[in-house]
């Protein structure tokens, strides 16, 4: 598994966000960019996933922004690694929309499963929430 930087700005997005939840504002990816010095048109680019996974409401217009649409401990980082990235399997044999022929004689299979199965668990029980600013 690689996370690109798709991934970890997709990540940085929703952690700045979080951050800024209680305040219950409206955030513009201009704050973010400058903030984060990330290029607002990647950013752009970055936003358009995550808007449409539902994870946000977005507001247009000269107050308008983003805002995470739930409290930050209902956004696992699994979750918003897999709308950045997509799938998250460490191998491809491992993905279910990929048929290895050799899956059934593979002798590291469970190797990749195991390891698979940790980073998995891991990222399923981490949530925004585990990891904002104090």
């Amino acid at each position: 598994m690689r996370i690109t930087t798709k991934g970890r700005y997709g990540l940085v997005i929703m952690l700045y966000l979080a951050n800024h939840y209680k305040n219950d504002e409206y955030i513009t990816l201009k704050e973010i960019s400058e903030s984060e010095n990330i290029s607002l048109k990647y950013l752009e680019k970055i936003m358009i996933s995550l808007n449409k996974s539902d994870f946000l409401k977005s507001l247009r217009g000269s107050d308008g922004g983003y805002k995470l649409a739930y409290e930050p401990k209902n956004y696992t980082i699994k979750e918003i690694l897999n709308v950045s990235e997509g799938n998250l399997d460490i191998v491809t044999c491992l993905n279910s929309e990929h048929e290895c022929p050799k899956k059934d004689n593979c002798s590291s299979i469970k190797l990749w499963k195991g390891l698979n199965d940790v980073i998995d668990d891991y990222l399923s029980n981490k949530t925004l929430a585990d990891f904002m600013e104090e």
